[in-house]
């Protein structure tokens, strides 16, 4: 187990999180996908512009989780209008959750899951909800471990490749 220390991103940390971004993203769908639409991805999805804005969206928040003072992963939640999907005031969506690989099996994502729970709560969200690429059933067993359950799929673009993502929720109970 590494210590893991949990830190919210501010604009002053862009850098950080478009490299972490990148190259968690790389890691993770590189295998399984054309080098051209991983391209097109990453040129979309993680230029300056796009996580400024994202940043700045006061219904989206970036948690990095740290080791030393090394990014090791990162968590992307949204509440409100900014939700990809459901747009529910009463809901939580967890839009990425990524690891570095070198870092997989050390609890990090568990770390940086329970960080969007705590919020959350804190946020008196019903449930929390996220979409999963159904071809990553190291993430699908992860969320299935924590408690999610499927409730639908939709179709997720990669670049010019549809794929379909399965849907998932978790209903946080009232304290």
């Amino acid at each position: 187990m590494v210590a893991i220390e949990i830190k919210k991103v501010g604009l002053t940390d862009i850098r950080q999180l478009q490299e972490i971004s990148r190259q968690t993203f790389i890691e993770t769908f590189a295998g399984g996908n054309t080098e051209e639409n991983m391209q097109k991805y990453l040129e979309e999805c993680f230029t300056m512009d796009k996580l400024t804005s994202e940043l700045t969206n006061p219904d989206s928040e970036f948690y990095f989780a740290l080791s030393g003072n090394k990014v090791i992963g990162y968590v992307k939640i949204n509440f409100g209008q900014a939700q990809t999907e459901l747009k529910d005031q009463k809901a939580l969506e967890i839009e990425r959750i990524y690891v570095l690989k070198e870092f997989y099996g050390k609890k990090v994502g568990q770390v940086l899951y329970d960080t969007a729970v705590e919020i959350a709560k804190l946020k008196s969200a019903d449930y929390l909800w996220l979409g999963v690429w159904e071809e990553n059933p190291r993430a699908i067993n992860f969320y299935k471990k924590n408690g999610f359950v499927e409730f639908d799929k939709h179709i997720f673009k990669l670049g010019n490749d549809e794929q379909t993502d399965i849907m998932m929720k978790l209903q946080l109970g009232k304290n």
